[in-house]
C-alpha cells in the first residue's frame, strides 16, 4: 500500500487506528530514504501522526516510532471517533491515509452521533471511513483495508458513504484481496481502496488478486508476503482488463455503472462453484454410478496390494 501511495519527504501521514504503527514505520523507511540534510531529518521527525485506542498497542507505537528516530512521537492514545467530524479544520487533514482499521465491532450511541445522521453506521470499519473522508486534504491520498461487507453492503449508511466517496472523491482502484489474509485473527475476506481527493470518481479499476500457486489458504506460519503482491504490481501501471474462464479478474467501471448497481460493488471477486441441484432420482442414482466407481477403485487397489503381498484372500477367507 506505501509503495503505491508514494508518500513523499514534507507530506503528512497519518493512520487513525494505528496499531503497533506498521504502516507509520513502512511510510518511515520510504521517507528516510529522501532526507539528505538536517532540515530533511527535522521534517521527517514531524511527518507522522497516529491514534491509537488500546494502551499496549499505543506503547509499542510509541516505542516503534523512537526506533525510528522519532524523538517526540505524534501517537496519541485515544478514539479517533469519539470527535465530531463536523469540527475538523484544514490544520487536521493530512496528505497521506493509510489504514486497516478495526471492523466488525459496534460503537455506542454517543459516538454515532459524532457523525452525519444518513452516515451513522452500526460497523466501526464505515465510521472510520467517514472520519478518513473528513480528514483527507485536497489533492490527498489514502489507501485502506475494508472487508467484503462495505463493498457489498447496501444499507441506508453504506449507501451513503461510498456516495459520498465517489462523489467527492477519486476511488480509482479497488484491490480485491485473497482469503485468509488475517488468519488466524479473522478469516474475513478484506479489500484495499485506494482513492485520492483530486475531483470525483469517474472510473474504478477492480483487480482480483488471486491465491499464489501452491497455497491454500495463508496462516501464521505461511504469511502473505510482499512479493504475493507481485501480479497485482506490475498491472497497476499497464491497466488492462483480464478474463479468466468467464470470470472478470481485472476490470473498469464508470462510475454510473456503479451507482446504477445501488452502490454494490462487490466486483471481480473470486469464482464460486454453484452445485447443481438434481431432482431425486437423478441424484440416487449419481450416488449410486459414484460408489460403484469408487467401489471398483477399492477393489482394483486391494487386487494390487494383496498380489505384491502374495496374499490370495479367497483361500483365506474359505479357512
Amino acid at each position: 500500500m506505501v509503495q503505491m501511495i508514494k508518500p513523499k519527504l514534507g507530506e503528512s501521514i497519518a493512520d487513525f487506528a494505528c496499531g503497533t504503527g506498521g504502516f507509520l514505520t513502512s511510510a518511515l523507511k520510504v521517507l528516510d530514504a529522501q532526507v539528505q540534510t538536517v532540515e530533511d531529518r527535522t521534517v521527517y521527525s514531524n511527518s507522522i501522526y497516529g491514534i491509537e485506542k488500546k494502551a499496549l498497542p499505543f506503547l509499542l507505537c510509541a516505542t516503534n516510532m523512537l526506533l525510528h528516530d522519532i524523538d517526540n512521537p505524534r501517537i496519541i492514545h485515544g478514539n479517533s471517533l469519539e470527535k465530531n467530524v463536523r469540527e475538523y479544520k484544514e490544520s487536521d487533514r493530512f496528505d497521506v491515509i493509510l489504514m486497516n482499521p478495526p471492523y466488525g465491532g459496534n460503537e455506542k450511541e454517543g459516538v454515532k452521533q459524532n457523525f452525519p445522521a444518513d452516515l451513522r453506521s452500526s460497523e466501526t470499519a464505515d465510521l472510520f471511513m467517514s472520519v478518513i473522508m473528513y480528514r483527507l486534504k485536497q489533492n490527498g491520498r489514502c489507501a485502506i483495508i475494508l472487508p467484503d461487507g462495505f463493498l457489498f453492503g447496501t444499507d441506508n449508511a453504506k449507501m451513503a458513504i461510498k456516495e459520498k466517496l465517489l462523489s467527492e472523491f477519486n476511488l480509482h482502484t479497488v484491490i480485491r484481496m485473497p482469503h485468509s489474509v488475517f488468519a488466524p485473527y479473522t478469516s474475513i475476506t478484506t479489500n484495499i481502496l485506494f482513492f485520492d481527493r483530486t475531483h470525483p470518481t469517474t472510473e474504478t479499476w477492480f483487480y482480483r488478486l488471486d491465491m499464489p500457486e501452491g497455497y491454500k489458504n495463508f496462516s501464521k506460519t505461511k504469511p502473505m508476503k510482499l512479493e504475493h503482491f507481485a501480479p497485482a504490481v506490475e498491472w497497476w501501471d499497464n491497466r488492462e482488463e483480464i478474463t479468466i474462464d468467464g470470470f472478470d479478474k481485472a476490470k473498469k467501471y464508470t462510475v454510473e455503472e456503479l451507482k446504477a448497481r445501488s452502490y454494490n460493488i462487490d466486483l471481480c471477486g473470486y469464482p464460486h462453484e454453484e452445485e447443481e441441484i438434481l431432482p431425486p432420482k437423478e441424484l440416487i442414482q449419481q450416488y449410486q454410478e459414484k460408489r460403484a466407481s469408487l467401489n471398483a477403485d477399492i477393489d482394483r487397489i486391494l487386487a494390487q496390494i494383496t498380489d505384491i503381498l502374495g496374499i490370495d484372500i479367497t483361500e483365506e477367507g474359505e479357512e
